[in-house]
């Protein structure tokens, strides 16, 4: 299994690899290629159909990281801590151990070095996140553009660095800042919408398939169109049933 040193040791050296999965049959299918599978809170919006992420809980979380446990064996598993479960030390410590429990070897928090710093002291590994923060945000748009922003960012990074995370997302900023950030700073940085000068990125699975067509960000970029292939599936089967053409001899038993 891909260890916490190890991703630390990638910083500089060779690109980390994320992607999200939800369930058993994706992880399996990705844990031999990817060094961290991310159970995302983006599980709200494209498995649960919620409008953004602020609607999922801990039980949403735990039993997505359960499945996700069952199926990668090899990679990282980092948990998403749903928006609420970390506002104070009590709450973070008891939900992250919950993830923790259902097989996740770290915990994402958004922000918060404070909590961070407190996680990382009673033995639990933190993924940080700062820019475009989903559970917070309400300006859906590239962050850090100006001077003054671009400086706060770069003050949450090197806080989040001194409270020992492992790793830091960075979602929707400019390159040359997610570059100046990436050499500022210890920890891998891995970007979503931050360019190519992170040292990883990640994805949202179901964006990179075609899954997921709601919406699609600029930094998305589509390998597949799984959502036609599926469908040209489900048009075939109905019809054959319709036509009384399944099941065949061949898939029936004597």
């Amino acid at each position: 299994m891909a260890s916490i040193q190890q991703i630390k040791s990638m910083k500089g050296k060779q690109k980390i690899v994320m992607l999200t999965a939800y369930d058993f049959p994706t992880a399996r299918l990705m844990d031999d290629i990817v060094d961290i599978i991310l159970v995302g809170d983006s599980l709200g919006m494209v498995v649960l159909g919620y409008e953004n992420t602020t609607k999922v809980t801990m039980q949403d979380m735990a039993r997505a990281t359960e499945s996700v446990a069952r199926g990668a064996k090899n990679a990282l598993i980092v948990g998403d801590m749903p928006v609420g479960t970390y506002k104070n030390e009590k709450d973070a410590l008891k939900n992250a151990n919950l993830l923790l429990k259902a097989g996740a070897h770290a915990v994402k928090i958004e922000n918060k070095p404070e909590i961070a710093e407190f996680l990382v002291k009673n033995d639990i590994e933190v993924m940080g996140h700062i820019g475009l923060t989903p559970q917070t945000i309400t300006n859906f748009k590239v962050q850090g553009k100006n001077e003054e922003d671009a400086k706060k960012l770069l003050e949450e990074a090197e806080a989040m660095d001194k409270a020992k995370c492992f790793s830091l997302v960075l979602e929707c900023i400019p390159m040359q800042l997610a570059e100046k950030i990436t050499k500022s700073i210890s920890m891998p940085t891995i970007g979503i919408g931050a360019g190519i000068h992170c040292d990883g990125q990640v994805l949202v699975t179901h964006d990179i398939l075609g899954l997921f067509d709601a919406f699609k960000p600029k930094f998305v970029k589509r390998y597949a169109n799984l959502s036609d292939i599926m469908k040209k599936s489900f048009e075939q089967y109905a019809k054959e049933v319709r036509e009384a053409k399944f099941p065949s001899d061949e898939y029936s038993f004597h």
